[in-house]
């Protein structure tokens, strides 16, 4: 694989190397494994620059293209990105480079708010359409925590629900100061892309447009994304349905992609498995 960078790689838990493509003068990094129907997932603002468990159990069904979004893991951000909209036609671009065609298409978090714009945009390009505890909704009553707001603490608290000790593999990096500028970079790519307002209350009708299947996979207890935000997503998408992905010892939270990664990995893959043979 080539790699964003000619330094000494970095050597903490899960990170690989990418493959980088130019799209329209942007070197995207991007990690492709696996065979069977093309599935890309769209990472949210955190554990890029990783090819984590959940990646490869999920690879281990479906032919698995994982890029980084402009601006975060080894992808620079450029100096026109401005909103979720610069972003959707960066991907059309990439998926254009790539050759890749007849899509399922996966977005967690901030990449779920990705995920549904791309279908709304390009309806055509998408075969399925899977949400996991997904940004980019306004529901009255329920609002998403604000995690811009939050001290490095109170952050981790309703990240992890508790389980950061367990799960430390997830947050291991290499030096401290340049993780730490990293960080910053990455969360100032989220505040350009939601930080005002935090969801796209044009959702409510455009969603309309996306008439292929579509799964939302909510967590038993996410302290950043209310419930009521996944379900309201199932009832707006034409062809959407609900999935609760449960725990073992304790509920899942916002981070079932480390909490729960091979359960979540084959929610997702038989989904996309079934929806590619109907």
């Amino acid at each position: 694989m080539a790699t964003a960078t000619e330094s000494q790689p970095p050597s903490w838990p899960f990170y690989t190397p990418p493959e980088v493509v130019d799209v329209r003068g942007i070197p995207t990094a991007y990690r492709r494994a696996g065979s069977g129907p093309t599935t890309v997932y769209l990472h949210g603002m955190g554990f890029t620059r990783r090819w984590l468990p959940f990646h490869e159990r999920l690879s281990a069904g479906v032919d698995l293209v994982a890029p980084e979004q402009p601006g975060f893991g080894d992808t620079p951000m450029p100096p026109w990105l401005r909103s979720i909209d610069d972003v959707v036609l960066h991907l059309d671009d990439l998926f254009e480079a790539l050759g890749l065609d007849d899509i399922h298409l996966v977005g967690y978090t901030l990449g779920g708010w990705i995920a549904a714009d791309f279908a709304v945009t390009y309806p055509r390009r998408v075969s399925s359409l899977t949400l996991v505890a997904p940004y980019g909704l306004r529901v009255p009553g329920h609002p998403v925590a604000d995690v811009f707001r939050m001290t490095p603490d109170e952050y981790d608290e309703v990240l992890f629900n508790g389980e950061m000790e367990r799960l430390s593999e997830y947050t291991a990096s290499g030096d401290p100061v340049e993780e730490l500028v990293h960080g910053y970079l990455e969360l100032t790519t989220a505040a350009r892309l939601a930080f005002n307002p935090r969801y796209d209350h044009r959702f409510d009708r455009r969603l309309a447009r996306v008439a292929c299947p579509a799964l939302v996979v909510a967590a038993q207890d996410d302290r950043v994304v209310p419930r009521e935000h996944c379900e309201r997503w199932a009832e707006l998408l034409p062809a959407g349905r609900l999935a609760v992905l449960e725990g073992d010892a304790a509920p899942t939270g916002h981070l079932m992609v480390a909490q729960q990664p091979e359960r979540l990995a084959d929610v997702i893959a038989d989904f996309v498995t079934q929806e590619a043979q109907s």
